[in-house]
């Protein structure tokens, strides 16, 4: 998915710039916010990022899909999210034709976001369906197979819709203006590939994620009502922590799925009604606010996170076998 999509029968002149008419006070204040922002979304993931390939503990096949979610997460930060509010603060690009195309090809990110949470909401569904089918075959390095072969096939795929179509950049009334063009054809299949499709498989495997956890749940309330033996308690225990772990990646997909909505609405209704790039703008930025806000989401529910901040702003990690902590107690 890439930041501005439009057909190539759009007019340019329904991109014109309007002037910026804000005090100064208010323009400082705009990026006082902005710079604030994109430093929590990049220290928030680099903090997610450094955990879990620090400690040895935390090296499980959903981890590495957190992982994933949170390096797609730093770099929509750093080549999306800065740039975007720049853009719109200044209601022009005063980045210069190279970086717009640099740019528009960091969309993969976005994209690769998108399919991260789907893959999460995969993992969860393997391992609430079936747990004992999971704990066999699902391991570290398969999920990281898994994990490359999607950073490729997303990579190439933006890599195609970029060289079978354009990038319109407009040189008034701005200095610059940074857009990127789809042909019909494209527009479908893009709406399709990064939109219909993984928030299809999201919504639906959490449909039946939720479903597998209620039944969980009467099941472990059945077996505390009866003694039991010690095998009997480790499911339980386990039962226990895989619903924990659906019900904390529950809320950072409907978060998600919250951030998306608005672009995903504007993008059906560009087939229908003109829409202005400031509107596109401003709905991007909303789901950008996704990566700032997943990590937010791991400090609040996740105490292994909190415990892995405390020993990296401390700098414990620098300590001999500071990978092996236990930082899941």
């Amino acid at each position: 998915m890439n930041l501005t999509e439009f057909n190539q029968s759009d007019r340019c002149e329904h991109f014109s710039c309007p002037e910026r008419s804000v005090s100064p006070a208010v323009y400082i204040l705009l990026y006082v916010c902005s710079a604030a922002v994109v430093l929590l979304t990049v220290c928030g993931n680099l903090l997610v990022i450094i955990s879990v390939l620090h400690f040895k503990q935390l090296h499980t096949p959903t981890n590495m899909l957190v992982l994933s979610l949170a390096v797609s997460d730093f770099l929509v930060g750093i080549f999306l999210m800065l740039p975007m509010l720049i853009w719109t603060i200044e209601s022009c690009w005063i980045f210069g034709r190279d970086f717009c195309t640099v740019f528009l090809i960091s969309g993969f990110f976005l994209s690769l976001s998108i399919y991260n949470i789907a893959l999460i909401a995969v993992d969860r569904y393997l391992a609430l369906s079936n747990p004992f089918l999971y704990m066999n075959r699902v391991s570290v390095r398969i999920t990281r197979v898994a994990i490359v072969f999607d950073w490729c096939v997303m990579g190439i795929y933006n890599i195609a819709v970029i060289y079978f179509n354009g990038i319109l950049t407009i040189s008034v009334p701005c200095p610059l203006e940074c857009f990127f063009v789809l042909n019909e054809v494209w527009a479908v299949i893009d709406l399709v590939v990064s939109f219909i499709f993984p928030l299809s498989v999201i919504i639906i495997l959490y449909t039946r994620v939720f479903v597998i956890a209620k039944k969980h749940a009467t099941a472990i309330r059945e077996l505390n009502n009866h003694t039991r033996p010690k095998t009997q308690k480790i499911t339980s225990h386990s039962m226990k922590s895989e619903r924990k772990a659906a019900k904390v990646l529950g809320i950072l997909v409907s978060v998600f799925v919250v951030c998306l909505l608005p672009y995903f609405i504007c993008s059906l209704l560009g087939y229908v009604i003109e829409i202005q790039a400031e509107t596109i703008q401003n709905v991007m930025i909303i789901l950008y606010l996704n990566s700032t806000i997943n990590p937010v989401i791991y400090a609040l529910f996740y105490p292994w996170f909190r415990r892995c901040i405390k020993l990296i702003i401390n700098l414990q990690i620098f300590h001999t076998d500071s990978a092996l902590i236990n930082v899941l107690s």
